[in-house]
């Protein structure tokens, strides 16, 4: 095996490893503070995601445009990069400090506009953000040092420092648990004591995760030392760099915030943000292992295409990239359809809780097939340096978000729509924006390109659908013959993961027998797409 096919097999064994333990640490957070009616566990959801949300701003307009590809050219440098890189490290440092000093004076308001039922649900939020900003640090260092490990080809660490992390939280979740009870849903129970112990958990999971790449630091050979001299370090070109996708960035946190508001009138009652965070985390698993693994790989090519100027090479390939995903993604979405009520099962308490749940799932999974279209479609104007356009769709699309959710709260203001189906409803107004911004992308790139050749890809995926019903609907009654809701599938979260296992099993299988009968041309390239994974192959 290459070298090159060394660092694949590394990345791609830590990042699954990765999502496993990340979703072993969400089920055990879920034993500590449940999900659906908690109101605990939405304070905590909106309080670890913050730090998140800000730093996703800092790499957007700083990290992404300046630092990071500053690392990669100063390795060319006659010292390494250690002068240069001293500079960049210092910079970012400042930057990540200054942003967490002022994100704690924003503190209360940045909670209170995702919390509206406020009082003292939101000053349990605001005493958990305070023991989780400094993750904003600890998150930028692990950014920086992880790109300047992978700049030296070092790439094993980045990707398996987020285990660690895990591994750490889930321990802790555990001996939290253990010492304050299981039963922590209401806000009156929190003492300073027991915030102290969760978010001083979570903060210290990001602060390992960092801490474990310095240990391979000396194999850079870099030294560093602290300089404020940054001239020359690029600052120049953070407007030019960053602008556009600066703004998209902006407006995305702005509309996820809106969205985190209305689903949280729901707190206590039903389904709120906590909810709608792991039922996306569900929707993320076919999503990241499918179209990212697979995806990234036809984005080089594209880009190659796009810079030589050969746009027919650029259709051809986003047609082929569209139809080989697309078999993967529809039989993925028919399994997690069929499971989604035991799916959910193992990120709640009980089978009622999980029912509410999955109906929240699958409003997400609507989207599921635009947003691996648009993961193509976007990617090509991004082959062609074009940053703008992206914008544009991106900002139809929230602004439909936003219509969508501030729609939702109007039907429960008029007893429209019941409050603990308003978490489903939010999502579903996502996946219906998803698909008008993939719609108008699609319509974009076509009058950029000229024909994308759109009628062949979606016959593909016409077939795919055409297996994915019957297969979905074999899975379904599988749950149902084992009790559906009252059955051995809802009794647990360990049997909740074994149900969906299951019911996911048999649907991937008559989707695959059905697509080999149909004679799919489609199953031959993803046969040859998956032994290339295999070992010794």
């Amino acid at each position: 095996m290459t070298s090159l096919g060394r660092a694949s097999a590394l990345i791609g064994a830590g990042t699954m490893i990765s999502r496993v333990t990340g979703l072993l640490r969400t089920i055990v957070l879920v034993l500590v503070l449940g999900a659906v009616g908690s109101q605990a566990a939405d304070a905590f959801d909106v309080a670890n995601k913050l730090p998140n949300s800000i730093f996703n701003l800092i790499s957007v307009g700083l990290l992404t445009a300046v630092i990071v590809p500053q690392i990669v050219a100063a390795a060319r440098h006659d010292d390494r990069g250690s002068a240069f890189i001293s500079k960049l490290f210092t910079l970012g440092t400042v930057v990540l400090i200054v942003a967490t000093g002022v994100a704690a004076i924003l503190t209360p308001w940045l909670v209170s506009v995702q919390l509206p039922k406020g009082g003292e649900q939101a000053a349990l939020a605001i005493a958990f953000a305070y023991w989780c900003l400094p993750q904003i640090v600890f998150y930028g260092l692990y950014a920086i040092v992880g790109e300047t490990l992978n700049a030296r080809n070092i790439f094993g660490p980045f990707t398996w420092a987020p285990v660690v992390n895990n591994i750490l939280s889930i321990i802790g979740f555990l001996v939290i648990g253990a010492v304050f009870g299981t039963e922590l849903v209401d806000v009156d129970q929190w003492t300073p004591m027991m915030i102290a112990a969760l978010g001083g958990t979570a903060t210290l999971g990001i602060l390992v995760q960092a801490a474990v790449l310095m240990l391979f630091w000396r194999r850079t050979g870099i030294h560093i030392r602290p300089d404020f001299h940054w001239r020359g370090v690029g600052l120049g070109d953070v407007g030019k760099l960053a602008s556009w996708t600066l703004l998209m960035a902006l407006v995305s946190l702005a509309t996820g915030f809106l969205q985190t508001n209305v689903a949280n009138l729901a707190s206590g009652s039903g389904a709120g943000s906590t909810v709608m965070s792991n039922a996306w985390l569900v929707f993320m698993l076919p999503y990241s292992i499918i179209v990212l693994s697979i995806g990234t790989p036809y984005f080089t090519r594209i880009s190659e295409h796009a810079v030589a100027g050969r746009d027919d090479e650029v259709i051809a390939d986003i047609s082929r990239a569209v139809r080989t995903l697309g078999f993967f993604i529809v039989g993925a979405l028919a399994a997690v359809v069929a499971a989604a009520v035991p799916a959910s099962r193992v990120f709640t308490r009980s089978a009622p809780d999980a029912e509410a749940a999955a109906l929240v799932l699958l409003a997400y999974l609507v989207s599921l097939v635009p947003l691996t279209v648009i993961f193509m479609v976007q990617r090509a104007f991004y082959a062609y340096s074009d940053t703008r356009t992206p914008l544009l769709f991106t900002l139809v699309q929230c602004v439909v978000v936003v219509a969508t959710a501030l729609g939702a709260r109007l039907m429960v203001d008029a007893g429209m729509l019941d409050i603990t189906h308003l978490a489903a409803a939010v999502a579903l107004g996502q996946s219906i924006a998803s698909t008008v911004q993939t719609l108008l992308a699609i319509w974009l790139l076509h009058r950029r390109l000229g024909p994308l050749g759109a009628r062949r890809w979606m016959g593909a995926l016409g077939w795919f659908s055409i297996a994915a019903v019957p297969a979905g609907f074999a899975g379904w009654g599988v749950y149902l013959l084992c009790g559906g809701s009252d059955g051995w599938m809802t009794q647990s979260q360990l049997l909740g993961a074994l149900g969906a296992a299951l019911v996911g099993g048999v649907v991937v299988a008559v989707y695959a027998g059905l697509l080999a009968l149909m004679r799919t041309p489609e199953l031959g390239a993803a046969g040859s797409l998956l032994r290339r994974f295999l070992p010794g192959r």
